[in-house]
């Protein structure tokens, strides 16, 4: 990665057309640079990257997509129900708009198992890929595979998702994704509300889509991660918080999963323990300094 301009924190609104209505993003940098796709965490949305972007390498060109069901981008349809695939789907579609054929991903928490999948099937576009705070698969035991999806199927059938969401005051709004989210600080979570909420005639109303907290991930084994591992040609460079999401306090799986999994990326840095999970808002100035050094 190498730089041109400085890359401003002011960015523009990318639409993209997808057959259930848009795919919201955010761009920054020179269009006509390299393209970075910049993938956000489950239940966040593009305004995750606001204050990292302007840090990282300039002459880039980088987008932040919104998931489906997340940030401005549509909702899946009525009866429709959200998995970890839908994802990777928005991901090449924003490629294949945005036209590149090299490109860099970004990814935090979701947003890193999103490129490294993509990586992984599409070894001759995804020539970069940076990870924040995630190994970038989630391995699990296969023997919970059955109760995966068991659990998966119930929750969806006996949640009724079609009730009206309700309203908040902003102050309340703040609260309750601070509550959700501890380590964040409050201006962080007036980032995400910005594009995380929306104004009706009697409060706000989060635009995440409420069936996503159904959505179920991919039940792989770290036998299979091992071998998606192997078919993905990018540099990859993860960045790990001690005190972060990988973090054996906040993992289910075994943590002698992530040290196999971090050994078989070209570099990894553990960053010291900042008290937040989110290393895209609380540790700034470490992940940039990262990119940077991996230009």
């Amino acid at each position: 990665m190498s730089s041109q301009i400085e890359v401003s924190a002011h960015s523009s609104e990318l639409r993209i057309n997808v057959p259930w209505g848009h795919l919201a993003a955010k761009s920054w940098g020179l269009r006509e640079g390299q393209l970075v796709l910049c993938l956000h965490g489950w239940l966040d949305n593009a305004n995750s990257f606001n204050k990292l972007i302007p840090l990282l390498p300039q002459g880039y060109h980088y987008v932040a997509l919104d998931f489906t069901g997340h940030g401005l981008s549509s909702h899946k349809p009525p009866g429709a129900r959200y998995d970890f695939i839908d994802f990777v789907i928005d991901a090449y579609k924003a490629l294949v708009a945005l036209g590149r054929e090299k490109v860099t991903v970004l990814g935090h928490s979701l947003g890193g198992l999103v490129g490294t999948l993509l990586a992984s099937i599409y070894p001759e576009i995804i020539e970069n890929v940076i990870l924040l705070d995630t190994y970038g698969f989630y391995p699990q035991s296969s023997h919970i595979f059955i109760s995966h999806f068991k659990d998966s199927i119930l929750s969806y059938v006996c949640t009724d998702v079609a009730q009206v969401q309700k309203t908040y005051t902003p102050g309340d709004a703040l609260q309750r994704l601070l509550i959700a989210n501890k380590s964040l600080t409050v201006e962080s979570v007036k980032i995400l509300l910005q594009r995380g909420t929306k104004e009706m005639p009697d409060g706000l109303t989060f635009t995440r889509d409420p069936r996503i907290c159904l959505m179920s991930m991919p039940p792989l084994t770290l036998e299979l991660c091992c071998h998606m591992m192997k078919t993905i040609q990018a540099n990859v460079l993860a960045i790990i918080a001690s005190d972060g999401l990988m973090s054996e306090k906040e993992n289910q799986f075994d943590p002698r999963d992530g040290t196999i999994l971090l050994s078989r990326w070209q570099e990894y840095v553990v960053l010291p323990a900042c008290g937040c999970e989110w290393k895209p808002f609380c540790a700034l100035e470490q992940c940039g300094k990262c990119v940077w050094d991996y230009q």
